[in-house]
């Protein structure tokens, strides 16, 4: 199977025990790219000049990857395909790249994509949610940008411009994320850039 890049949202820091075990059983690579849960909402809380407000939040993304690692996923500080599922610390990586603007409506999730295009992999992100809602429901795929409050707001044009396929599932549901690690099909949201005619 296809390598894969994870993002583990925040919010699901309180399952983690119980989720670092289904993803270190993923049988496909898979690189987990951190979240910055109650630590980058701290930073929030702090409101911070934007340059600082910056690095705090992805360091706040290496203390939740510092957590993973701590049950149980190697971590990784360089961005490659790893052997076995991992997490990326991703401060230094980072810092030495610093591949995208500095502002909060740039968060963990389009990290996350910015890491999927360069490795050439799909996106899977881990949330707490069902999928991306309009219009009062549930849309299973999307194929131009949009602005929501599931993801963050410049995630849904990134991945669409640079050609990441993207699917988002609610890992609290029992079963759901190690099926959707697996391949197989579950409800929630695709981002399909195939059919996104703005793609350069």
């Amino acid at each position: 199977m296809r390598p894969l890049v994870v993002k583990f949202g925040g919010s699901l820091i309180d399952c983690a025990p119980a989720l670092v075990p289904v993803i270190a059983a993923a049988p496909r690579p898979v690189l987990v790219v951190p979240g910055g849960g109650p630590f980058a909402d701290a930073v929030r809380s702090l409101d911070p000049p934007a340059g600082a407000a910056h690095w705090m939040a992805i360091a706040a993304m290496e203390q939740v990857g510092l957590h993973l690692a701590g049950l149980g996923l190697p971590a990784v500080e360089l961005l490659r395909v790893p052997d076995a599922p991992s997490v990326l610390l991703p401060y230094r990586l980072l810092r030495e790249r610093d591949p995208l603007p500095h502002s909060w409506r740039i968060s963990s999730d389009t990290i996350a994509a910015w890491c999927a295009a360069e490795l050439g992999c799909d996106l899977l992100l881990a949330k707490s949610v069902d999928g991306i809602v309009a219009g009062g429901r549930r849309l299973e795929v999307v194929t131009a940008p949009i602005e929501t409050d599931v993801v963050d707001p410049c995630l849904v044009g990134f991945a669409l411009a640079r050609g990441v396929c993207a699917r988002l599932v609610n890992a609290r549901v029992p079963g759901r994320l190690s099926r959707a690690l697996r391949g197989e099909p579950v409800p929630g949201t695709r981002i399909d850039p195939s059919l996104f005619e703005g793609r350069a």
